[in-house]
Formats: C-alpha cells, sequence, structure tokens
C-alpha cells in the first residue's frame, strides 16, 4: 500500500501559510533534499489554495531558477507531470497537467488512492486538507521543515480540531541555514 507523506514547510511558530518567508534560507543541501523527496513519490495530492498556487507558478518555470533559487534540473518537469489529486468543494474543474478533482466523500477517495498501484504520495501545504486527513488517521509520515524564523501570525499545521495523536520520531536533520526536517511517523 502507498504511503501519504505530508511534507511541510513551518516557521518556529508553527505557521505555514505564504511561506515566502523561507526563501531567505535556501540552500543547495535543502533543495537537493526536496528534490528526492519528490522523486521517491509519483503522485501530489493537494488542497485547493496549494493547488492554486503551484498552477499558477510550476508551469512558468522551464529551468533550474524558480524565482532566483536554483533547483535541481528536472523538479520543474516532476511537479508539472506527476499525476495530481485536488481536493476541493468550490473548484469545478482544474487544468493544470495531470490534474483530477476529488469532490466527493475526501476520506473514502483518499483511502482508494492509497491502494492504487505506485510510489508514495506527496502532500504539500493544503493546511485544512491535512487536518482532515490527521484527523481520519490517512497521514503515514509527516516531514516538518522547520525554518529558524517566528512569523507571529498565520495558519498553522497543528489547530485546536485535532485529537491528541502520538507520533515517533524517525528522523532529523539539520542544513547550514538553520533549518531542521523532522519525520514522524504515527504509532498505532
Amino acid at each position: 500500500m502507498r504511503k501519504i507523506i505530508v511534507s511541510e514547510f513551518l516557521s518556529l511558530d508553527g505557521v505555514m501559510e505564504e511561506p515566502n518567508w523561507t526563501f531567505r534560507f535556501n540552500t543547495d543541501e535543502q533543495n537537493q533534499f526536496k528534490y528526492e523527496e519528490l522523486k521517491a513519490c509519483d503522485t501530489l495530492l493537494l488542497g485547493r489554495v496549494t493547488y492554486e498556487g503551484f498552477a499558477s507558478s510550476w508551469p512558468k518555470v522551464k529551468n533550474a531558477v524558480a524565482k532566483g533559487v536554483v533547483i535541481p534540473d528536472d523538479f520543474a518537469d516532476r511537479m508539472n507531470n506527476y499525476p495530481k489529486f485536488v481536493v476541493s468543494t468550490t473548484l469545478q474543474e482544474v487544468s493544470w497537467n495531470n490534474s483530477r478533482l476529488i469532490k466527493g466523500n475526501i476520506v473514502e477517495e483518499v483511502a482508494k488512492l492509497k491502494q492504487l498501484p505506485g510510489k508514495d504520495i506527496l502532500v504539500a501545504g493544503s493546511c485544512r486538507f491535512v487536518n482532515t486527513l490527521m484527523q481520519h488517521d490517512l497521514i503515514d509520515e509527516y516531514r516538518l521543515m522547520v525554518f529558524p524564523i517566528v512569523v507571529g501570525k498565520g495558519k498553522r499545521l497543528f489547530n485546536d480540531r485535532n485529537d491528541q495523536k502520538i507520533l515517533q520520531h524517525v528522523e532529523t536533520r539539520t542544513f547550514r541555514s538553520g533549518v531542521t526536517v523532522m519525520t514522524y511517523r504515527p504509532q498505532r
């Protein structure tokens, strides 16, 4: 069975919204980590807001530079060509290459997606959707990339609607920039 990997950029105070504050910490080693993460998956699972942001920017990335940030050569090709499943109650259609809309029972549809053959499924951003996945125990791994900055306000990954969850620490990796990736799996 495929795993759902949630990979998030977080500030020290837990904010994940509009992560433009991450660019000042960018390093080649972080980009390589994100590239390896993307290569290990073959499907993207996104909420509406993240989908709209990605769909408006990734098709414009034709080479290894996005917003002045060097990325591995075929990162953009993978983002643009991977199958994308978009969870939304408001979108009527999705037009970014290889995108499909999930409008029905999210929990059932995601459970079916996990049963299909293939590599793992990557979720990025998508705060509200991730909280839904969390409430229904559909997340197999959390990769929290914590940046050494306090943002102050914005959407936070973990909110008051979540039940208590015990997670098992799997790995911690720290980059030259001070950014730390902490990997956890649900304790089941």
